[in-house]
């Protein structure tokens, strides 16, 4: 078993899963990166952290203070929003943050604000976390109270404004131009770029957007230290992360730990390993929108690096864990039917090929298939690889990608388990047919598929 030798500074109280208080928050230290700050010239801000190496924990991975440093010069006012509409399905990690510690991330709020030079800040967060909305404007509302939020903060003559907007519940909105124009008020379509955010990006003005895991950095690494930060280094993977672990493991949570951890010290060591000592069949490593690994790379260190040499991506560390009882088919299906419901439907590609493949996909689990139905998917799908297929780097954002992606990793890694679906006229895994809560057997035919799975 693997031994912690750090201090968890995310979540150290993880289990309790109670809410710090202002009062608690202070007595550990807190906003007292907030007063370093203050005391720094803005570009300071930003140099420490760039030389951390922190790289944004949303998915794509761009660092930090060099996307902070591209805001052009002399041109205000300047907005910070922080995504909060954690919506990748296997992302569980920064509810935690949000509901548990929210002044710890008002903390980086303000410190990044100060950092870019804005008066306003947005917290964009997931219509469906009615909580953590709650616990958030809770915590705004004494941060204003106690003058660390306001025209005045702390005295400083510097002002900080925090507002929380709750989305409506659409996945498309975590990119971030769709989350820019859902905040003006508009239906969320991505948009093209160029222009980027930090150059013009809501109402027209420079704009930095930054998942709250990453911002949550921001306030240890000014009271820590960038070398604090770097100390937990793989490749150009710095500082701790938060780990989404869900699906047949023992214990499924959040974990927090360094990015040199293995896939195999993750799954077996600190989730307790396989539920009901299973084998393991595949893992989702960075949320549903990235290709599969297999048990045979299963010593894969779970750093952005890492586990893009391992050909899939990191994406937002949700890390989904399959047992030998899951049908590959069947579960590919089900993320398929998440993407087709969840594309914009803006640009042709993504809203017609995850449609398609959609259709694909059901004949097969549904014993409708035929095996041109496999090569038809796999040019569509292409190899689950970037800028393959008739989907992938052909979309205005990155859904097409998403959507694309997980399709054609299946189909390379389980090709054989498709065909056997095809030659069988019905899927092998009879645990995993539909059935009505009164136990009958629901006709296997497509269209007549109940909308939950059993």
């Amino acid at each position: 078993m693997p031994v912690d030798t750090f201090e968890k500074v995310y979540l150290p109280n993880i289990e309790r899963g109670e809410t710090e208080t202002l009062q608690q928050y202070r007595a550990q230290g807190g906003y007292e990166a907030v007063r370093m700050a203050l005391d720094m010239a803005p570009g300071k801000i930003v140099e420490i952290v760039k030389d951390s190496g922190l790289r944004g924990r949303g998915g794509a991975g761009f660092p930090a203070g060099m996307k902070w440093s591209f805001l052009p010069k002399g041109v205000y006012p300047r907005y910070l929003t922080v995504n909060a509409d954690e919506s990748e399905p296997g992302t569980c990690k920064d509810r935690p943050l949000m509901e548990q510690r929210p002044h710890a991330l008002l903390d980086g709020i303000i410190c990044t604000c100060l950092a870019i030079e804005s008066e306003l800040a947005f917290i964009y967060i997931r219509g469906e976390y009615y909580n953590s909305a709650d616990v958030l404007q809770k915590a705004v509302d004494e941060a204003y109270e106690a003058g660390l939020l306001g025209a005045d903060v702390l005295g400083s003559g510097r002002r900080v404004d925090v507002v929380v907007h709750r989305g409506a519940g659409a996945y498309i909105c975590g990119e971030e131009t769709a989350l820019l124009t859902s905040l003006e008020g508009y239906r969320g379509y991505p948009k093209l770029k160029p222009p980027f955010p930090a150059v013009s990006g809501l109402y027209g003005k420079p704009t930095i957007i930054n998942n709250v895991e990453t911002i949550f950095s921001v306030p240890l690494i000014l009271t820590k230290g960038a070398d604090w930060f770097k100390s937990f280094t793989h490749e150009r993977s710095t500082g701790l992360r938060l780990y989404s672990v869900s699906g047949h493991v023992k214990k499924p949570g959040v974990y927090e730990l360094p990015m040199t951890v293995t896939l195999r010290e993750l799954i077996y060591d600190y989730c307790g390993g396989m539920r009901n000592d299973h084998d393991l069949k595949f893992v989702i490593p960075g949320g549903s929108s990235v290709p599969w690994l297999l048990p045979d790379q299963l010593d894969t260190v779970m750093s952005m690096e890492g586990v893009q040499e391992a050909g899939s991506f990191l994406g937002s560390a949700a890390v989904m864990v399959m047992d030998h009882t899951v049908c590959p088919v069947w579960a590919i299906e089900n993320l398929a039917a998440f993407y087709r419901h969840e594309s914009c439907g803006q640009c042709t590609p993504c809203r017609e090929g995850s449609s398609w493949m959609h259709k694909i996909l059901m004949r097969i689990e549904h014993g409708q298939g035929t095996m041109e139905d496999l090569d038809t998917l796999a040019s569509i799908a292409g190899e689950g690889k970037p800028n393959t297929g008739m989907i992938s780097g052909r979309s205005i954002c990155a859904l097409g990608d998403a959507a694309a992606w997980p399709v054609g990793s299946a189909l390379r890694c389980f090709r054989s388990e498709f065909e056997e679906h095809i030659k069988l006229g019905h899927c092998p895994y009879k645990n995993k047919r539909f059935w009505m809560a009164d136990g009958k057997f629901v006709n296997e035919s497509f269209e007549h598929r109940p909308s939950w799975h059993h």
